[in-house]
């Protein structure tokens, strides 16, 4: 009866029905595969919409089933955008080749046949016929060919798939005949067949193994077929080897049942040992701050609540681990399983099952090997010092065994698109195993907000979805075992104040190769004079203006408010950014003067500040200078009068938002998102980043934050 929990399907939560063996070794049933696939099939059909009817009365899909059967279809809409086309819906077939597996919970590649290349597991089906007779025991199996009321049958024929009584049997199987020959067992309902077929050759049976890709395969699949080049065995060696590595350890599990018991009573002390522990601490705790009542009440209530944390993972800890010592006693179940396997006597059948089996044998007798308890009973790190001054009562902590505070680097942490926040440790010693990471969004009128937590194993973390123009407070502490170190300093980032608008340098409108230089990606521009300039500066005699270089987005703007920002080399002599109007670029890019032209008018000897002033004025787009590391802030009836309070220093990194709607463009310190200046802007046509260069200068649009473990980078 312990092995009933081996025979139950993981989608239905029945007894398998013909289950196929998935290339992850699980089994499910065939209906069950056939249903899962149909139903996120459905589901993008109709648009995701309830009439996919997720849940069937026959399986039973957890969320994160359902969750990955989501991801399935649009991977699936995404093939389908992009012209595939597979076969009719009405098909008996379903066409996707990915399937969510309920037993590891993975996606699987079920491969060009889908469901028709996967083995049907008769040895699982046999052992759960041979359970199913044994639980009905007092139920017969009745002859398919007596006139009512039917006898009960006495044997069944392989080779008819039917079941017999005595007088029907001699009466269908003669004497003499061919079907005197047929294979016939003891009454069954399971009927499977005598020879295991290939199933990309259907009229070919397996004979060998593939050691490559752990499954049985036939000659023509390793003459011509997908095996051609793999390594592959005899199927006798393969049943041979298996069985016996199989038959070994099973042994072995049965003969360490007593140690098994002694690790789950050994573990039932440790778990009352951690209990009487924990509360001395926390008595020993209480002692240490009555002494210092009037100053500590606070730090107090947040000690206690550490240790009872700290027991209660420790409890936790420990008691999976007694849990999963008791599974192994509940390992009788599998052994029978086992057991049960090796009456298989077909080689084919045997290999396909044993393999998966023998995974999870290997499993339970590896944490039989080594036993080691997964916390510590005791609680000395949680040690209050009482020595320490009133003034530092503040840091107050637990030993932590050199756990040193992280700190949150401001300088690699960024907020654009998402939030990319970095931590270091400043010492030299041991960093901690793991680090939880604390947000809130800071609003006004709210004394205390709800702190967003997230576990982290690396030292930085991508957060998205955070509400644009807001505040958001960030901390970060480290775990080391059961002991954590204090809160980090609390550091404040603010988010763009739009949502972020992509594009690339446009290499096509008005690009001046001569004097411009774009990376290969797109994302960077440097001016350079060139030899042309070179040759123009010959006839200058006094100062003038040369020539301004001007590029844009590739990508304009219609509605909306949207946000970019970039980099400016500290280099740069002058660099003009803004935004440019579709209506008004064949103006811009034919505005420009050129020294090397024989026509150039020279300098007209008035005031450069004059000159500056009359040329910002004149544009047929909005810009602001930038260059010597400065910022100029455009001359404006609402400017300061005084020149030097219109220039500012030049931000690490410059953004830019523009307002259709409102018809506003503001310019921003994009590290503090602060804004600089602010103008309003004609916004009539279709509006475009516009930037212009002179001289040494360079330009790099910010990159967008995208997670560095594989998140698909959706903001290009």
């Amino acid at each position: 009866k312990g092995i009933e929990r081996e025979l139950i399907c993981p989608a239905c939560k029945e007894l398998f029905t013909h289950p196929l063996i998935l290339p992850c070794q699980h089994n499910v049933c065939h209906k069950c595969v056939k249903e899962i696939l149909f139903a996120f099939e459905d589901s993008f059909a109709d648009g995701g919409s309830e009439s996919s009817n997720p849940s069937s009365p026959r399986i039973k899909i957890s969320s994160s089933s359902m969750d990955r059967i989501d991801r399935i279809n649009r991977s699936a809409s995404q093939r389908r955008s992009f012209g595939w086309r597979g076969r009719k819906r009405n098909s008996l077939t379903p066409r996707s080749s990915l399937f969510p597996c309920p037993g590891c919970q993975r996606d699987i590649d079920l491969g060009e046949r889908g469901i028709n290349g996967l083995f049907r597991n008769f040895t699982l089906e046999t052992i759960v016929e041979r359970y199913r007779q044994a639980a009905r025991a007092a139920i017969a199996i009745m002859c398919d060919f007596c006139k009512p009321p039917p006898q009960e049958s006495t044997k069944s024929c392989m080779d008819c798939s039917a079941s017999y009584c005595n007088e029907c049997f001699k009466i269908h199987h003669p004497w003499g005949t061919v079907k005197a020959q047929h294979e016939y067992v003891g009454p069954t309902t399971n009927f499977r067949p005598k020879i295991l077929m290939c199933p990309e050759h259907e009229m070919e049976r397996v004979n060998m193994y593939c050691e490559i890709c752990r499954r049985p395969v036939c000659h023509l699949c390793k003459l011509g077929g997908c095996h051609a080049n793999h390594r592959v065995t005899t199927m006798s060696t393969a049943y041979k080897t298996l069985k016996e590595k199989l038959s070994k350890d099973i042994e072995y599990l049965i003969s360490k049942e007593s140690q098994v018991k002694a690790h789950i009573t050994q573990l039932d002390l440790l778990l009352k040992e951690t209990e009487c522990n924990s509360e001395r601490a926390k008595e020993e705790a209480s002692h240490s701050f009555d002494k210092l009542y009037h100053v500590l009440e606070e730090k107090k209530s947040a000690a206690l609540r550490a240790i009872e944390a700290s027991k209660n993972l420790r409890l936790e800890k420990l008691q999976m681990q007694a849990e999963e010592y008791q599974g192994l006693l509940e390992n009788n179940g599998l052994v029978g399983y086992a057991q049960e396997v090796l009456k298989e006597t077909d080689p084919s059948c045997f290999v396909q099952t044993a393999k998966q089996l023998h995974v999870r044998i290997q499993k339970a007798t590896e944490s039989l090997k080594s036993f080691r308890p997964a916390a510590e009973t005791t609680f000395e790190d949680f040690v209050v010092d009482i020595a320490k001054q009133e003034e530092i009562l503040g840091d107050l902590s637990f030993h932590s065994n050199g756990l040193e505070i992280p700190e949150i680097n401001e300088e690699q942490s960024r907020m654009y698109n998402k939030a990319l926040i970095s931590w270091e440790c400043p010492g030299k010693t041991d960093s901690a195993d793991t680090y939880v990471l604390e947000y809130h969004k800071l609003n006004r009128g709210e004394e205390s907000a709800t702190w967003q937590e997230i576990e982290v194993c690396s030292k930085n973390k991508v957060i998205s979805d955070l509400d644009d123009d807001s505040s958001y407070a960030f901390r970060v502490r480290g775990y080391k075992g059961s002991i954590c170190s204090p809160w980090s300093r609390e550091v404040i980032l603010r988010t763009p104040p739009a949502p972020v608008f992509s594009f690339l340098f446009d290499d096509k409108c008005g690009y001046n190769s001569e004097h411009l230089l774009l990376n290969p990606r797109r994302t960077s521009v440097e001016s350079r004079a060139g030899f042309p300039l070179l040759l123009g500066s010959e006839r200058m005699q006094v100062g003038c203006y040369t020539t301004l270089d001007y590029i844009i987005g590739d990508t304009g703007i219609a509605k909306g408010k949207h946000f970019w920002a970039f980099q400016v080399e500290a280099y740069s002599y002058l660099v003009k950014v803004g935004v440019v109007s579709s209506n008004k670029i064949q103006k811009l890019f034919h505005n420009t003067h050129d020294v090397t032209s024989p026509r150039y008018e020279q300098d007209s000897g008035h005031d450069s500040g004059s000159e500056d002033a009359f040329f910002d004025s004149s544009q047929p787009f909005t810009l602001v200078t930038l260059g010597m590391k400065k910022f100029f802030i455009p001359t404006t009836p609402a400017a300061p009068k005084d020149p030097a309070s219109r220039i500012l220093p030049l931000p690490s990194c410059l953004g830019i938002c523009l307002d259709c709607d409102k018809g506003k463009v503001g310019f921003y310190d994009a590290g503090r998102m602060k804004c600089l200046y602010e103008c309003e802007v004609d916004c009539s046509g279709i509006m475009y980043p516009a930037f212009a260069l002179m001289g040494g200068a360079a330009v790099h649009l910010e990159e967008a934050v995208t997670a560095k473990y594989g998140e698909y980078h959706d903001d290009i």
